[in-house]
């Protein structure tokens, strides 16, 4: 298991919750990030739910990760979706006009909606 994530896999929808509280050091950030693209370029998952519940901060590096993210999956047709952010995280992603080209929600449940039904 991933010692950054807790996976799970449910209808076709993976869901990786970050175990970090802060996101900081560049080692960490490079280790969840070869975990998450490991999920999109090694095992072709295609809807993914990256759930920030737990961190408090984050580095601009981990922003660039879940940018290549967002990216690796639109090449395979997918779609990688950050639920849980704080306000003070989610303002980062505003200041930077992110907010417009990355998928959020509040919830996995809100999340889940937001992927075509129509592709499993």
């Amino acid at each position: 298991m991933p010692e950054g994530l807790v996976i799970n896999r449910t209808e076709g929808i993976t869901t990786a919750m970050i175990r970090y509280r802060s996101l900081l050091e560049g080692d960490q950030i490079d280790r969840i990030g070869h975990e998450l693209y490991t999920l999109v370029d090694e095992m072709d998952h295609q809807k993914v739910i990256v759930d920030f519940r737990q961190v408090n901060f984050l580095a601009s590096a981990m922003i660039g990760t879940l940018v290549a993210l967002h990216k690796k999956a639109e090449a395979i047709d997918g779609k990688v979706i950050l639920v849980g952010l704080k306000p003070n995280l989610m303002k980062v992603f505003e200041i930077t006009n992110l907010h417009k080209v990355l998928n959020f929600a509040e919830t996995e449940e809100q999340a889940a909606k937001q992927f075509d039904p129509l592709q499993t």
